[in-house]
């Protein structure tokens, strides 16, 4: 039996991971087998090298990891980045200004850091708990080289992160690329009021994944299956020839997709695999 599709795009938190931040047994086995039969399986998350390479690693896949949301391709067997997409200095200083005038908290990522100032109270420190490796500085010591991305952590209140991500658009005066979410999407931050608004170099988001796949082992999109739960999995959502939204995303991220499967807390990737990819 010949597969329809050679590739597998999977996010991390809220697809691949489960509550618990831990894959179930079926869906491990059933990836890496696909893996195995010669399907390119990639994992394709917002998340930094920092906090992705454990789940990875333990993962075990061949293929590159996209960072980032697209603006980082990490490979872990040569253990370099293959391609790295940085905000250009100017545009940081703008948004550094913007985010000191607006006393707002921002968290700066390069490749190999992530830079914050201190917590102002117990509320702000919270933002931080599950970021793994954050180190605290005075402002002056967030403008950073090769700067990947600035999360700029807010209460968005009534005029929710949609609002804000459009000021930072504007304060950016350069193309930029910008994702957001409520943190309360997070396992650790159910009931938490605030939000991170996401800026990048200019990119196609995740669908960079897909060009990679195109540029590097010539498959095309109408033979890529990609996964997810959120707003940043969107562009690889729409670009795959088969867009999946997990049964937990909210109904604008199912309504993006072609089919929906049960929740992240479930076995539902792997029995999409084994249907899908695996002879």
């Amino acid at each position: 039996m010949s597969r329809e599709y050679d590739a597998l795009l999977l996010d991390l938190d809220g697809t691949l991971l489960t509550p618990d931040e831990s894959i179930h047994p079926r869906t491990r086995a059933a990836i890496l087998e696909a893996e195995r039969q010669g399907v390119e399986v990639m994992v394709v998350t917002g998340r930094s090298k920092i906090s992705a390479m454990p789940i990875v690693t333990d993962l075990g896949l061949d293929a590159p990891t996209v960072l980032f949301n697209g603006c980082a391709v990490w490979c872990h067997k040569a253990e370099r980045m293959l391609e790295e997409r940085t905000v250009a200095t100017r545009t940081l200083q703008r948004l550094h200004r913007w985010a000191a005038e607006r006393e707002a908290q921002v968290l700066v990522m390069t490749a190999d850091e992530k830079l914050a100032l201190a917590p102002r109270s117990d509320e702000e420190a919270r933002n931080f708990e599950g970021f793994i490796g954050v180190q605290f500085v005075d402002r002056p010591g967030l403008l950073r080289d090769y700067t990947i991305r600035l999360s700029f952590l807010m209460k968005c209140g009534d005029a929710g992160s949609a609002n804000v991500a459009a000021e930072l658009e504007e304060a950016a005066g350069a193309p930029i690329y910008i994702s957001h979410f409520p943190l309360s999407i997070l396992p650790r931050h159910r009931t938490n009021p605030y939000s991170a608004i996401d800026v990048h170099a200019p990119c196609q988001g995740k669908a960079e994944a897909i060009r990679l796949l195109q540029e590097t082992k010539g498959i095309p999109a109408s033979r890529v299956i990609a996964i997810g739960d959120a707003d940043n999995d969107i562009p690889m959502l729409r670009r795959a020839g088969l867009g999946v939204a997990m049964g937990n995303a909210f109904p604008e991220i199912q309504a993006e997709a072609d089919m929906v499967l049960g929740h992240h807390r479930t076995d539902a990737i792997g029995a999409l695999v084994e249907d899908k990819l695996l002879r």
